[in-house]
């Protein structure tokens, strides 16, 4: 009886400013114990290897509380995941931001969630809530999955949360070609237009494919007439690749016209593009519709693969065959490139 009154007393002065009396830690010992395996009646040796193994059980308890603890806010997440990508193109930086804003501004007490609790089940919830559209949640999950990315190298999560939400189902409209009467009107309004100060961009995106934040990013100087080239430079191509687009003669013919210096394109094109199309009578458009113009007529005219992969600056031509070439809205393919 003393012994045991011996113990209690240790126990007592062990638990002492902790604010623990002996009862709860009684009832937390024996937590432990059964966590390590002991039962009632078990042998001496036996509870001896429970109570290692709960020991064991509250170490690791320990490290992955103060893992749980070592996270950010969704936005700390978003600023470093943006840092990361520095380097990127200016196009690229700004979609990151835009949708990364737009997440934190229509999801609720996102911006301040820790990103070590946010779940597979929330990152699907808030693309449906932040975006409407299967190509919009597509892009945004992409980036959501580059920010969770940055914050797992940082140790501020475990996973990738995103990494198992089921991608967006995306069905590729059919993209259909200028037919002869619209691509007539579209280079008469850039004629018109502010003294044909678009007509070189227009000539480009229709006769040579380039895109239109590809041509924002052109200068004069990479038009090369003698060589009848332009030079689509890395750092300005979507891809990331730089490629030399061939002068065909109708581009030829405008550009001398349209020859000067500095930037091809006039100060804030997009602005001036969309006006363009509108003047011209293009109350709908579709984006990318001059560069699958060109690739159909190109290949309608020049009958190759090889030539219209080159001039595209694709990997390979199967996006090409599936996506971009559509022969049904070719008419007088001879009389484009004339």
């Amino acid at each position: 009886m003393n012994t045991q009154r011996e113990e209690e007393q240790v126990a007592l002065s062990i638990l002492r400013g902790t604010g623990v009396n002996i009862v709860e830690a009684a009832l937390m010992a024996k937590a432990v114990l059964e966590a390590g395996g002991a039962r009632r009646g078990t042998a001496e040796a036996t509870a001896r290897r429970s109570l290692k193994r709960g020991k064991k059980i509250i170490e690791l308890g320990m490290a992955e509380m103060k893992k749980q603890e070592r996270t950010v806010t969704f936005e700390k997440a978003v600023e470093a995941a943006l840092q990361a990508r520095a380097g990127r193109r200016a196009r690229t930086l700004c979609d990151f931001r835009y949708i990364t804003r737009r997440f934190m501004k229509r999801c609720r007490g996102l911006a301040k969630r820790r990103v070590r609790a946010i779940t597979t089940q929330e990152c699907a919830e808030y693309m449906e809530m932040a975006f409407d559209t299967p190509s919009q949640r597509a892009k945004a999950r992409r980036v959501l999955s580059g920010v969770f990315s940055t914050a797992v190298k940082r140790g501020w999560c475990s996973e990738n949360p995103v990494a198992r939400v089921e991608p967006p189902r995306v069905v590729e409209k059919r993209i259909e070609v200028l037919k002869p009467n619209e691509i007539e009107r579209l280079l008469q309004a850039a004629e018109q237009y502010e003294g044909a100060r678009c007509l070189a961009a227009v000539g480009m995106m229709l006769y040579a494919g380039i895109r239109p934040h590809e041509v924002a990013r052109l200068t004069w100087e990479q038009v090369d007439f003698a060589g009848r080239a332009i030079c689509i430079l890395p750092q300005h191509s979507k891809t990331g690749g730089a490629r030399l687009v061939t002068i065909q003669p109708p581009l030829l013919r405008l550009l001398q016209r349209c020859r000067q210096g500095g930037r091809v394109c006039p100060p804030q094109w997009l602005k001036h593009w969309r006006a363009l199309r509108k003047q011209a009578g293009f109350a709908a458009w579709q984006p990318d519709v001059l560069r699958h113009t060109f690739a159909s007529y190109h290949l309608r005219h020049f009958k190759d693969y090889s030539a219209l992969q080159y001039e595209t600056g694709h990997r390979d031509s199967s996006l090409l065959r599936t996506r971009y070439v559509d022969m049904r809205g070719v008419a007088a393919a001879a009389d484009f490139w004339k």
